[in-house]
Order: C-alpha cells, then structure tokens, then sequence
C-alpha cells in the first residue's frame, strides 16, 4: 500500500520518560499526518486503557501502529500487533527504550519520527521474530531471570529515590545478597544444571537501556540468543557488569552462551523472569523462537541497529 493510503493510530504514552511524550506528541503527530491517510490519536490515562486502544487499532486493520512510549508500551504493542497485518512503529519516548534501539531508531523522539515518515513514504518494513513463552505472551528484546530480575523486583517496591538512584540503590543491596542458584537450561541438543547468577534469552541484543546483554542475537535468524551468568562472587561480578556495556561480558570464563530455537529455563521461586522489562512469572518457563511473527517500521539501516 503507498503512504498515501496509510491508516495509522498513534498511542502517545505520557507517563513514560518523564513527561517525554507528553512534550512532542504534538509535533510527532504533525509529522506523521504527512505520511498518511488517516492518523487516530490516543492518549492513554492508564495501562488498561492503552491497552485497549491497542487492540481497537490492530482489530479496525489499522496499517501502523505508532508507540510512543517506552519499553512497557512496545511491549504492549507487539502482544497487539504480533501475528497480525499492523506493523509496529516505535517511538523513544522511555527511560529504556531498547526496542527503538534494535530497529535503528534516533534517540530523539521527533528525530525518530522523521525517520518512521521517511519509512512510511518508501515502504521500508521488515518482519522480525519474537520470543514466545509457552501460554501466549510474546517478548521483542530480552528475557531475563537471576539478579537482574532480583534487582527488578527490588525496584518495584521501593518508593524512594527516583530516577537511577533507585536502580543503583537496588543493585548494591541485591550485591548485599548474592548467591548464585540452582539452574536448569535445556535446548533441543543440550540440557545442563549449573549454580548461575543470572540467565538472558536475548531476541534482540539490548535490555536494560542498551546493556547488550545478549550481544549478537539478531532478530531475523530465527533464534534465540542465550547468555548464562554462572557461580560468581561479588567481586567477579562487580569485575563483569562494567563489560556488560560493551558486551565483553561473554568472554569472562563464567559466561556461557548458546542460540537455539526454543530453551527451557527451570529452578526454584527465587527466580523471576522479566521480558521487555515486564514481570512475567516465577520459572519454569518454556520460551520458543516464533520466526518473522512481527512486522516492524524500521529505519533503512536495519538490521545493523542504532544508537539511542
């Protein structure tokens, strides 16, 4: 279909990012129109209603769903648009925004709208896979449990600091606790039990915002990417998580990594795994590789990533 017969919605996200949505909907909006048919624009008050708004845009055939939020939203989104003919458009409109990073975007949100209009205009789509877990949800970056997801956990009942103190706060106290746990990881060739610190199933290579944790998945290979953190120490760990943000990581002699099609992740209630930065459930869980399930708006350098 050419641009000029585009229907789109966008969902502008608010309470993402400080406020970030809220400053540049306007313009981002301006600029889709000029790219478009038909442009429906929401703004959500709650988790339920933009969820709702998603579903209405992709079930009325909506070509493009623009997000413009942050990684919670585009997690919303992909669970809307998986499966479906809407394409997903991403917006950097939050704190992590790693999906917007996989597919080339800006950092800038209205830099990355000139990008999605230009994609528009040329038609530049492309299918990506994502991560599904057994009973239905689906994932676009990075699924994770151990410390990490500890240190989620942490986050979620702290009311005090905001910002990335609250992060850094978290992460020193889990520090406090470590231990590694027992893990079970199993793959159509290998099944092993380990002591591990932490275990990622990467669909793309960046959680965190923009720790490439899993830092050659590729979301077009119809695999998984998958990086276990075994039986460290405080000490080890504080060595490895600086690497974390070059992806140096997997050279240390306590990672192990490995892509498969589907992987198995099993241990006790101690370890929760998170998805695109979501809670997600207590392991076991089953995590397959569904192959070029969501069609995206990308920029023209796709796959080869971008820095936001």
């Amino acid at each position: 279909m050419t641009a000029e017969g585009l229907r789109a919605t966008l969902i502008a996200c608010t309470a993402s990012g400080r406020g970030v949505a809220t400053r540049v909907a306007g313009t981002v909006a301006a600029r889709l129109r000029t790219a478009v048919a038909r442009l429906d624009q929401v703004v959500p008050d709650t988790a339920d209603h933009m969820t709702l708004a998603m579903r209405r845009a992709v079930d009325k055939g909506e070509d493009v769903l623009v997000v413009l939020g942050g990684d919670g939203a585009a997690h919303a989104a992909a669970q809307a648009c998986a499966e479906t003919g809407t394409a997903l458009a991403v917006l950097p409109g939050g704190t992590g925004n790693d999906l917007a990073r996989a597919l080339g975007m800006p950092a800038d949100p209205v830099a990355a709208t000139n990008t999605v209009v230009r994609s528009l205009r040329d038609g530049t789509r492309r299918r990506i896979d994502v991560g599904r877990l057994a009973d239905g949800p689906c994932f676009t970056t990075v699924l994770c449990a151990g410390f990490d997801s500890a240190v989620s956990e942490r986050v979620n009942r702290m009311r005090w600091p905001r910002g990335r103190r609250r992060y850094d706060l978290a992460i020193l106290a889990e520090l406090g606790t470590l231990r590694a746990r027992p893990l079970v990881v199993t793959t159509a060739n290998r099944r092993w039990e380990l002591d591990a610190t932490l275990v990622a199933v990467g669909n793309t290579a960046w959680y965190g915002g923009g720790v490439p944790i899993c830092p050659t998945a590729d979301a077009t290979d119809g695999l998984l990417d998958v990086t276990v953190v075994g039986q460290v120490g405080r000490a080890d760990l504080l060595r490895i998580l600086p690497k974390l943000r070059t992806g140096g990581h997997v050279d240390h002699p306590a990672v192990t990594t490995v892509r498969a099609a589907a992987v198995s992740l099993a241990g006790n209630d101690a370890w929760i795994s998170y998805a695109d930065g979501e809670r997600m459930r207590p392991l076991p869980v089953d995590i397959r590789c569904a192959p070029g399930a969501l069609s995206v708006v990308t920029s023209r350098e796709y796959p080869d990533g971008g820095q936001v």
